[in-house]
């Protein structure tokens, strides 16, 4: 099988935790960033090298969106006042604009999901076969759905992630994708995932940490500015909110 013209790389903001909910961030997101190959080799990769080599004086540096908001690791002396911060939240903001891809999410209501069901389902799980249905159709639309997309999903740990490939083959895999009332339509569209540690300093999870969070703000407080979203609704923005 011959390999597609796009890759997918993921990254959520939240956790799935239904037992004890985050008040101040009650939701579950997760994010596939969807970029053709040769814009990523020609595009999305050397801006984002640009980016740190500008920033930084050089290209080690990896991207956490928690250390960028909380100033810390090598932004606690980066963005050290008020003006800094938006200095730097400026030049994040001109490297997503330039990056082309396309961003599909999931926003999982913890709450909501809790009262609605008896025996609500993972969240990351939920999340994952709606991106990966979105993904599909956008896949096809290209003439994608014979072709082996792969997608790259950050490592969480030894037991989440054998949990989550498991998850991801049950929905990927025909006749096996029906489970918890849900039947997801990937027309037959194959794909593979492969589980890296943040660290590796790969371009597709760090830009698709940054983009994660700002969805899950932007469900939760639509009315509040947000300049992330309007950068992010320029990429094609396809968000499924459940329940």
């Amino acid at each position: 099988m011959s390999h597609s013209d796009y890759i997918i790389y993921v990254d959520e903001s939240g956790d799935h935790n239904l037992e004890s909910i985050d008040q101040n961030f009650p939701v579950f997101v997760l994010a596939f960033c969807i970029f053709n190959k040769q814009e990523y080799i020609d595009v999305a990769v050397p801006s984002l090298k640009q980016h740190k080599f500008n920033v930084f004086g050089h290209d080690a540096v990896v991207l956490h969106e928690r250390e960028i908001r909380k100033q810390e690791g090598a932004f606690s002396s980066l963005l050290i006042n008020r003006v800094a911060q938006d200095e730097y939240c400026e030049q994040l903001n001109d490297l997503m604009l330039k990056t082309p891809m396309k961003i599909i999410a999931a926003v999982i209501d913890k709450h909501k999901l809790k009262n609605k069901y008896i025996s609500p389902d993972n969240p990351y799980h939920l999340a994952l076969g709606f991106c990966l249905e979105r993904a599909s159709y956008f896949l096809r639309g290209r003439e994608q759905q014979d072709k082996l997309t792969h997608v790259i999903v950050e490592r969480r740990g030894k037991k989440e992630d054998k949990e989550l490939e498991l998850e991801f083959y049950r929905i990927t895999t025909p006749d096996e994708k029906q489970y918890s009332g849900l039947n997801y339509n990937l027309g037959g569209t194959p794909f593979k995932i492969h589980f890296i540690s943040k660290e590796a300093n790969m371009a597709g999870i760090q830009l698709a940490d940054l983009i994660a969070r700002p969805i899950g703000r932007w469900r939760m407080n639509p009315a509040q500015p947000n300049r992330a979203m309007s950068i992010i609704r320029g990429k094609g923005f396809d968000v499924k909110t459940f329940p």
